[in-house]
């Protein structure tokens, strides 16, 4: 099975999906190591992503999870995924996989950018993401307030 950990910067996408590979026997990859260099700089520099900024990295992701799925290897990967294009683009030719939705209030989430220092991720992007946000529906949808061990217990059960 290849799980998606989807939502916004902030929502604990990496640190709910590393504990739901461990927790599930799984690779855990976490699309941020994914993005091409002009990309890292382009949102360092505080400039949100374009559709046509995502669309190689988003191959990229999909094969890496092509690679998994093809080695019978179960896998976790971390990403915003925030529109349905991208969640299609990412699960193209992918025959088991679920997209995990961690939500939370703009206010929850911006209560905990403001307190991290992410690698290239500045808190003044976030409304941008809660903007180009596209809900998924057929998920499992989870709240990302939830302690890590909670959610990953809610996850495991609706898998």
């Amino acid at each position: 099975m290849i799980v998606i950990v989807m939502g916004v910067s902030g929502a604990g996408k990496t640190t709910v999906g590393a504990a739901l590979a461990h927790a599930t026997d799984s690779v855990f990859l976490d699309a941020d190591d994914f993005h091409p260099p002009q990309n890292v700089a382009k949102m360092a520099s505080g400039t949100p992503l374009g559709d046509e900024d995502r669309w190689t990295w988003l191959d990229r992701l999909n094969g890496e999870l092509r690679k998994h799925e093809a080695k019978n290897e179960p896998a976790v990967l971390a990403c915003s995924a925030l529109k349905a294009a991208y969640r299609s683009r990412l699960l193209e030719g992918l025959s088991r996989a679920r997209i995990v939705y961690l939500s939370a209030s703009y206010e929850a989430i911006a209560g905990r950018v403001a307190t991290r220092k992410h690698k290239y991720m500045p808190a003044s992007l976030l409304e941008s993401q809660f903007r180009t946000l596209e809900p998924p529906s057929g998920a499992i949808e989870v709240d990302a307030t939830l302690p890590v061990d909670e959610a990953v217990r809610r996850i495991v059960a609706a898998l």
